[in-house]
């Protein structure tokens, strides 16, 4: 699983040593999150050398920061994980699925985020991309309006809202000083909001004739409003020009900056723009992971450019693995993307949920260094708080071994340390389903962790059996693939698993103060 050879070659494109003296400058870190949405394991060079997929920006990233080998997102799926990852709190203490067309927010009022927290502490605060958590558009809706179709393509009219009103509740409702996205790629409104505003109305409903050919897969849009000429080729271009545009505007800035950067990216639809053609050898998909990476090294250039790279923890994961056409896509170009993993998006076998995790601070962590420390998403929280000396809010209910909430400080892996102190984590997808690791130990709590189908092809190629049982039970220091369930030959050691979960899962408040939002 790991590859330091790769990081070794690597090497010597990283930055600044961890011994340099200009390498950590005095001051409050910056904070820069990138997070990539339906982004596999297997797909990024750094963690898989037989990608057919050229990285070249986050390979580098990895060679100058810390690659994290055992990393995973709370969910198999988009909402979810980014609650988790900005509360230090895992979802399903909350809920378990994604927020749909319109829908609310899933914070509660005053609900403390890694935002509000830094915001409270003197950063400046923004959030670029894809939102996905919610807003108040009940706030803006004209309920003498009613949906137009039927079924799948039942969808509000633009009239069902007043676009000239702020809507509440996203992004500047939860510490964000500033928003700019489409919120949702493939769910209304098809417009750009910044702030909590839409730069220009909706007048049409959404209508892919007027769009580009799609390259790979379906297009997945919702129906809804559109701004007239709206053309989904142009959102991630978009949004990596205000990235830029923010990252330059912090050289003569005054006070630390938090950016959390969410790419709608490789999500589906798979749009890689034209000059990204063939670029990979798997197809589209790996064309639009190598247009993302392409984002990426913008981004981390601006950073540059702007006189702060010295001093920004920059953070790259994605919220879960990639979509069911990775089936087709290795069949077609034998590109696994989730590779060395079972499992894909929704599903709670390791590659629903294992994710790429690379971490740079200059000066604290070491160029080229890999761990194995068992890490989850919601540990980013304690640990940018640790960073940057921001104060936890009091009395702030932990489960077991966390520091807040959820989340375990990094801040020892990130010096070198072999592990956080983290020995469990709990991940679902759908309430009924629960996959609990301890140690190498990997509890799948279901009759399969296969929510969203296994195709039978891939099962024989990689001669993986089908599930049997109501409970599996995996050690992947010895089965990585996870091939071999040994609930059957080790009942006592399942039910131990089983009872341990049951009290990983004992409640924990929410955080809230007057503050927090």
């Amino acid at each position: 699983m790991l590859v330091p050879a790769l990081l070794a070659l690597l090497a010597p494109c990283a930055g600044a040593a961890a011994d340099d003296p200009q390498a950590n400058p005095p001051g409050t870190p910056n904070v820069l999150i990138l997070y990539a949405d339906d982004l596999g394991y297997g797909d990024v060079g750094a963690t898989n050398p037989a990608s057919k997929i050229p990285t070249p920006h986050l390979d580098r990233l990895a060679a100058e920061g810390l690659t994290f080998t055992d990393a995973h997102s709370s969910s198999g799926i988009c909402t979810p994980s980014r609650y988790a990852l900005l509360t230090g709190r895992h979802h399903w203490r909350d809920f378990h699925g994604i927020v749909n067309s319109f829908g609310g927010s899933v914070f509660e009022d005053g609900q403390v985020t890694l935002a509000s927290l830094l915001k409270e502490n003197g950063y400046r605060t923004a959030c670029i991309g894809k939102w996905h958590l919610g807003w108040d558009w009940e706030a803006i809706r004209n309920p003498a309006v009613g949906p137009l179709g039927k079924g799948r393509q039942k969808g509000l009219p633009p009239e069902a809202f007043d676009w000239s009103k702020p809507i509440p509740g996203g992004p500047l409702a939860v510490g964000f000083d500033r928003y700019f996205g489409d919120t949702v790629i493939n769910f209304p409104p098809y417009a750009w909001i910044e702030d909590d505003r839409v730069t220009q109305a909706p007048t049409v409903m959404k209508d892919e004739s007027t769009w580009p050919p799609i390259k790979e897969g379906n297009w997945e849009c919702r129906p809804g409003p559109m701004v007239e000429g709206w053309n989904p080729y142009d959102v991630l271009p978009t949004l990596a020009d205000r990235g830029v545009q923010y990252l330059q505007e912090q050289a003569e800035a005054d006070e630390p900056f938090f950016l959390y950067f969410a790419f709608p990216s490789p999500h589906a639809p798979i749009i890689p723009n034209d000059k990204f053609d063939g670029a990979s050898q798997a197809g589209p998909y790996g064309d639009f992971v190598h247009e993302t990476d392409h984002v990426v090294g913008r981004l981390l250039a601006a950073l540059e450019e702007s006189g702060q790279a010295a001093n920004t923890l920059v953070v790259f994961t994605a919220d879960n693995g990639p979509e069911r056409y990775a089936y087709a896509r290795e069949q077609a170009f034998d590109h696994w993307s989730a590779a060395p993993f079972r499992g894909l998006k929704r599903d709670i076998h390791e590659g629903g949920h294992h994710v790429p995790f690379f971490v740079r601070w200059p000066g604290v962590t070491e160029p080229g260094a890999t761990t194995d420390a068992l890490t989850s998403q919601v540990d980013l929280f304690a640990t940018i708080a640790e960073a940057t000396g921001a104060a936890l809010p009091p009395n702030a209910a932990a489960a077991e071994g966390a520091r807040y909430q959820d989340s375990v400080s990094l801040m020892p892996v990130l010096k070198g340390a072999p592990t956080s102190g983290r020995t469990t984590i709990v991940q679902n997808t759908n309430p009924n389903a629960y996959a609990f690791r301890q140690g190498d130990r990997l509890l799948i709590n279901a009759k399969t962790g296969h929510h969203s189908g296994v195709d039978p092809k891939w099962l024989e190629k990689h001669d993986t059996p089908r599930e049997q049982g109501d409970v599996h039970l995996y050690n992947l220091a010895e089965d990585v693939g996870q091939q071999r369930d040994l609930a059957a030959e080790r009942p006592d050691e399942t039910a131990e698993m089983q009872a341990a979960l049951q009290r990983a899962r004992r409640p924990i408040p929410r955080v809230l103060t007057p503050t927090g939002r």
